[in-house]
């Protein structure tokens, strides 16, 4: 049963330019392995992006937006062998959404050299 859907949609520009100025504003948004895999890209911000549109759709699913007990660090966009996208949860967040009973998140991403979008569904 699908318990909420969210997209979301960021300019490249953006992010790179967050990344780039705001100290601390890419490890408090992205984890660890997020920032090896993006650094590791030709085009990272444009991965970045994605994955920061991936996180904001993933609250707007939950339906509780950015909430306590929650960190977008803790939302980590992985990819399956195959390539396929994927949302893990890590540590106080993993928690949090547990108890609310998901069961499964689905995610696609898309992005260009100028935007990124993102959409997520959770079901129970």
């Amino acid at each position: 049963m699908i318990f909420g859907v969210g997209i979301d949609m960021v300019e490249v520009e953006r992010i790179a330019t967050s990344i780039s100025r705001e100290a601390g504003f890419r490890e408090l948004v992205f984890s660890g392995s997020e920032i090896i895999y993006c650094e590791s890209k030709k085009c990272r911000f444009e991965h970045y992006a994605a994955r920061f549109a991936a996180k904001e759709a993933f609250f707007k699913a939950l339906g509780t937006g950015w909430a306590d007990g929650t960190a977008f660090s803790e939302v980590e966009v992985t990819n399956a062998e195959d390539g396929k996208p994927e949302i893990k949860l890590l540590r106080q967040t993993l928690e949090t959404v547990s108890k609310m009973g998901v069961l499964k998140f689905s995610v696609s991403l898309t992005h260009t050299r100028t935007m990124a979008s993102a959409i997520v569904i959770i079901e129970k």
